[in-house]
């Protein structure tokens, strides 16, 4: 008890040693068994196991099981090196540049397998900001651990025993609902700024507090977030909006000062009533789909957090006279441009977010054939979502959304009688082509 003790506070409290010899949770306590692991991660340990390598679920799906969440992911650590794992599946191949991992493929399962890591030495290459940017050191188990950033992360699930592996008093810590920094806050932050977002992350989707050793520095470090590379920031937002707790998530942003400069003028958006209000009830939607395990949309989600950027630069090019439709092309393409210096938004997903954007001035018109039209475009669902967004937070009248929701139950001639009646001005002119005349149809006179 004593040695505990001395361990907690030097090794828990602030973080500056290592258990030697972790403690070893038994399923009897934890509660935790092998059945709960997805099929392709026991495979994958029995597989390195029997291959005489160590190999544990590691990580978030082993904190998560503690909670009683369903994990998304199971992640391996193991001795094996990248090239050994590899020999050991056939389905595999190595990634990675800053750390080399592997993809085993187990049926339909893609599993994520790394070698311990191993302790940074002086020499370790960094940028000026001390942001590690390459870090092939393979290390101890115990090395791997310490190397982790939260302490409910350092834990190892051992299928074959049914054991948890716990250096850094994790398990403790998910009980009492604290996540607690690995080593000293401000150096682990250096090496990789993402951590705050991670840490406002976890708290919020696993209820947790953020320890305060660990949360006092986010506010004043923030600014490093802006070393990070634009499509690893992406990432990490995008695991952050489609958590199942992206309103927590969001809150605490702004809470820890994090959400200047992650989406660029977000704060300005969240300022504004109406803007505030959209984006929440987006979220909300979002989370509610999560939790209910249905499918989600990154583009449908970044195209509600951008939109009120896209309004406001798109009455402004109205303003200075430009053409609507062509304004709203160079608004969406402005507000992308500004986003593509921070979020490295997928080329597919900013398809995506401009066809729903597009398709929005097309839902004014309700006459002719130009309804029927817009049913059969491909994104016409998600459009159709979106309008219906922009009607609850108050942006346009609702009897637009509720005229395409009915229009889109109603058939045939209930369908027709639905629509509204063509004005002078949309009625397009056609040019009748003349037809060549034969010889029978010309008069006598011009025979």
């Amino acid at each position: 008890m004593i040695r505990k003790f001395i361990s907690r506070v030097f090794s828990g409290k602030n973080n500056k040693a290592v258990d030697s010899a972790p403690a070893v949770i038994p399923v009897a306590t934890h509660g935790i068994t092998r059945n709960q692991l997805s099929s392709g991660s026991r495979r994958v340990c029995e597989g390195l196991q029997s291959q005489g390598y160590k190999a544990f679920v590691v990580g978030g799906a082993v904190r998560d099981l503690l909670i009683g969440q369903t994990p998304k992911d199971f992640d391996i650590a193991t001795d094996a090196t990248p090239e050994q794992v590899k020999q050991c599946f056939r389905r595999s191949r190595i990634i990675g540049r800053r750390f080399q991992i592997v993809h085993v493929m187990m049926g339909a399962e893609t599993m994520e397998v790394t070698t311990f890591r191993g302790t940074l030495g002086d020499d370790a290459k960094t940028d000026e900001h001390g942001r590690v940017l390459h870090d092939n050191v393979f290390g101890t188990q115990a090395e791997d651990a310490a190397r982790r950033d939260f302490t409910a992360n350092a834990l190892y699930y051992d299928p074959a025993t049914e054991t948890i592996i716990d250096y850094h008093h994790g398990v403790a810590d998910i009980k009492q609902k604290t996540l607690r920094m690995i080593g000293e806050p401000k150096k682990r932050y250096r090496e990789d700024p993402v951590r705050m977002l991670r840490a406002v992350r976890l708290a919020a989707k696993l209820g947790l507090i953020i320890d305060p050793a660990a949360r006092t520095p986010i506010r004043e470090m923030a600014e490093l977030l802006e070393n990070v590379p634009a499509a690893r920031l992406f990432d990490e937002m995008l695991k952050l909006l489609t958590s199942g707790y992206s309103v927590r998530c969001l809150t605490q942003l702004r809470q820890e000062g994090l959400h200047h400069g992650l989406l660029p003028l977000l704060d300005v958006i969240l300022e504004q009533p109406m803007g505030e209000r959209f984006v929440m009830l987006a979220l909300a939607n979002t989370d509610d789909r999560v939790l209910k395990g249905k499918p989600i949309s990154p583009g449908f989600l970044f195209a509600t957090l951008l939109w009120h950027e896209v309004l406001g630069q798109w009455e402004k090019l109205k303003n200075k006279g430009e053409l609507r439709i062509p304004a709203l092309y160079t608004a969406m393409d402005e507000v992308l441009d500004v986003q593509a210096e921070k979020l490295a938004i997928t080329r597919r997903i900013a398809g995506d977010i401009k066809e729903i954007w597009a398709l929005q001035p097309r839902f004014e018109y309700r006459a002719g054939k130009r309804p029927y039209n817009l049913l059969e475009q491909p994104r016409f669902r998600a459009a159709y979502d979106f309008l219906v967004l922009r009607a609850e937070s108050g942006e346009i009248e609702p009897e637009l959304a509720d005229w395409w929701t009915r229009f889109q139950k109603a058939e045939g001639e209930e369908r027709a009688e639905m629509l509204l009646p063509e004005k002078s001005g949309d009625k397009k002119r056609r040019r009748r082509r003349k037809k060549p005349q034969s010889s029978e149809s010309v008069p006598a006179a011009q025979a």
